[in-house]
């Protein structure tokens, strides 16, 4: 496994402690690009970065997380390279993966629980995109 990008904005950084825990049982590296407290922040501030890491290679995939998870996740898919995909069960996990290729994971982080984070992240971790039909949708969704 490759290095893993991660990002938070303030209400996503008690469960981002989760994620990395999770990473480190399982011996992923990963990089975190913030935030690093409690304290009110923007998630432009990290989510810009975490997204240039992926589509420069430097991180393989990438998890994000803020309050809703949707404003990172608006962020994160402004970036060309980016497919992020807000997760809060594990079917969509699969689902983002499996028909998306997604390689953000975005979770809200007042919404749901450390269980229901663990289920999420080993879904979208063990499931492979399936191409062929889905391809073809993806290769239509960079603006050009």
């Amino acid at each position: 496994m490759k290095l893993i990008g991660l990002a938070s904005d303030h209400a996503g950084y008690e469960l981002k402690k989760t994620v990395k825990q999770w990473l480190d049982a399982k011996g992923w590296d990963y990089k975190d690009f913030g935030t690093y407290s409690t304290d009110s922040c923007d998630y432009p501030d990290f989510a810009h970065p975490l997204a240039l890491a992926v589509e420069g290679g430097e991180c393989c995939s990438g998890i994000a997380i803020c309050g809703s998870g949707e404003g990172i996740a608006m962020t994160l898919n402004k970036h060309q390279g980016i497919r992020a995909g807000l997760c809060w069960i594990p079917e969509i996990a699969h689902l983002v993966r499996q028909h998306n290729d997604a390689n953000v994971l975005v979770m809200p982080g007042r919404f749901i629980d450390k269980a229901t984070a663990l289920a999420i992240m080993d879904e979208f971790f063990s499931t492979d995109f399936e191409g062929g039909r889905h391809q073809a949708r993806i290769d239509k969704i960079p603006v050009r």
